[in-house]
Parts: C-alpha cells; structure tokens; sequence
C-alpha cells in the first residue's frame, strides 16, 4: 500500500460509499438535561398539560361571568373574595380568568374579564395526540427547557462515539472534533492513530498524515487495521482524504490542513455522521452571489463566501488563507459537473462548525 494517490473518486462515489458503510445507531435512552444537542430517535410526547386549567400571570382567580359589567367606575361585589394565584398554579374550582392584582379590593372587582383571560386550558402545553418534537430532529436548548416544563425527564437519542484522531495536525482536528460534537456525537479525542483503530467506537475520524509526505502514514495505518476503500477525492480543497473501515467501523482520514480538513469535513464528515444519527441534511441559508465562483470542471470545490450589503462574495479557491476562512460567513459547495456559478445565482450557504 502506497500513500500516493493514482486517481481522485468522484464525490458522488465517495459518498455513495459513505452510504453503504453506516446505519443509523439504536436508540439509548438519556436523562433529559444530558440530551442538549442530540438527535432524538424517537418522536417525544407529552400531557396532556397542564392536566386542568392554569394561571399564566399573578393575580385573582375569578369567575368570569361574575365580573363582566366591573368597571373603575361601577366596581361589582363578588360572591365570595377570590383567592391570590401565582403564575403556573393550579386555577381554584368554579374559576376560568384571572384579575390583575390591582383590579380587587377586598370583595370588589374593578376591572370585566373574559373566560380565559390570564389562564391557560388544559391541555394547552402539550397534549398525547402531538408529538413536541420529532425523531431525527436535533435537541436544542429551547427545546430541553420545553420539554422540562411539561414533565418529560427522559428521552431516547441516536448518539454516535465517535473518535478524533490528531496525526500532527491539533488545530484542524480540534476545529473537527468542535464540529463532530455538533452532530450530537460524544467525543473522544486521541493523537494515536494505531491504537484509536483497535477501540471500539461507532466511527473514526482522523486528522493529518493522508499525503504522500515523508511522515505521513495514516492510510497506511488504515490498510494495515482493515481496509481502504477510497483514498484520493475528487473534492478541492481536500483531495488526499480518505475513507475506509475497521470492522464495522467506518474510518475517514481527513488531510491535516485546516481548509482541507474542513472541506472533506463538511461534505464527506457530515454525510457521515448523519447516516449515523438518521438527521436529515439541513437547509442552508438562501444568498445571492455578488461576485462569480470559478470552479474546475471534474471537481467539487467548496467555496468560503462573505455576505455584504451586495450579496455573497467568494473568498478563495483552492487553498483558503486563514484570513478567508475568519472572515467567512459560511460556505458554498460548486458540484464537479459546473464550471462555478455566475453573479446573480442563488445559492444555498451553509455554516462553518
């Protein structure tokens, strides 16, 4: 096995070999509050909550029929003197709104109200019949919060171990580990690539050594433990990356250059840990191009664009300077069939991990 690349596969092939190499994960089950981020493996239900009628805002509890013709002016005795709630008690028997607190004195209401008014119903939160969130959806913050508030305590998630590799390269296979996390992935971080392929994990993604440098030796390392199905892709910037299994285990070996770590990253990393989470792939952001991308014909090239008052510019091709790569508001993908895109195209602009 040589490290010398005779032929660059095409990205359709690569990640038709992605495709074939992962299943999504089963289901484990996690305590709520551990699950910010992850990607559900089963839809989520929920309630009915609040199970009876509850009080949105501070104040009275009332009838509200009781109090329709109170005014400032014609202020209306009460049957009986209401009783205080605090937002998300429980509302007393007989009552359906709730008075601000300056709208009873003693006995009297000052102020009409309407059914409803300051309560919710039952069932307004969160009913069995509707899922809050679904499966293959990502775990977010506002949605940990939800879910807490409604009584949901634990759910089931997909969640691939995945192992980070740095061969001489730690700041492109930190920037990736930073962006397998986002998948929703659990990370471990290792800078020996010989012993991360004998360790159980659900994926490998190695940084550095995929060149034909006097010390590169990572696709080596790859053949010796299992197999290389692909090394060389036709994907610009990142073509000496590869992609290969140990075991079960898919393993893909990503060049230590930051731009081209991130390149191979985005596209062939991503379609990876998706298969692994069953998450769909997420719409970019819709842009304008300012300025046209020119791209060679046979390779995909991912492209870093800024958004100006103009539209989207392109920063670099090939190589990107770290300079484009900071001052980047996301990326475009130029499929290898296109010679680029002219100004004016609209595009889809995805973001950096």
């Amino acid at each position: 096995m040589t490290q010398r690349i005779s032929t660059l596969t095409p990205l359709a092939d690569v990640l038709a070999r992605v495709a074939a190499l992962v299943r999504p994960l089963g289901p484990r089950g996690v305590a709520l509050q551990d699950a910010e981020g992850r990607v559900l493996a089963e839809d989520v239900f929920a309630g009915p909550w609040p199970a009876a009628l509850m009080a949105l805002t501070d104040g009275w509890a009332v009838r509200a029929d009781e109090v329709a013709d109170a005014g400032p002016y014609a202020p209306v005795v009460l049957s009986a003197p209401p009783t205080w709630v605090d937002a998300g008690a429980p509302m007393p028997p007989g009552t359906d709104a709730v008075l601000a607190p300056d709208a009873v004195t003693g006995a009297e209401a000052h102020a009409a109200a309407t059914a409803g008014d300051g309560v919710l119903g039952a069932g307004g939160d969160a009913t069995p019949e509707r899922p809050l969130r679904r499966a293959s959806e990502r775990l977010r913050a506002a949605d940990v919060g939800a879910l807490e508030a409604v009584g949901v305590s634990r759910i089931h998630v997909r969640e691939p171990r995945v192992r980070v590799v740095s061969a001489g390269a730690d700041a492109a296979a930190l920037a990736v580990a930073r962006g397998v996390a986002a998948h929703g992935a659990k990370v471990t971080f290792v800078r020996a690539l010989q012993r991360a392929l004998t360790e159980e994990a659900d994926a490998i993604i190695a940084v550095g050594g995929t060149g034909a440098g006097t010390q590169d030796r990572s696709v080596e390392m790859l053949a010796r433990a299992g197999t290389v199905d692909i090394h060389g892709f036709g994907l610009s910037p990142g073509e000496t990356a590869a992609l290969g299994q140990v075991g079960a285990q898919p393993v893909l070996l990503l060049p230590g250059r930051l731009d081209a770590a991130l390149s191979g990253f985005l596209v062939v990393g991503d379609a990876l840990l998706r298969g692994l989470t069953g998450a769909p792939t997420s719409r970019g952001m819709p842009i304008t191009l300012a300025r046209k991308i020119v791209s060679t014909v046979g390779l995909a090239e991912v492209v870093p664009v800024r958004v100006t008052e103009r539209g989207a510019e392109p920063l670099a091709s090939g190589y990107w300077p770290m300079q484009a790569l900071t001052r980047a508001d996301g990326w475009v993908l130029v499929a290898p069939e296109s010679e680029g895109f002219a100004a004016g195209a609209a595009l889809e602009m995805r973001a950096f991990p």
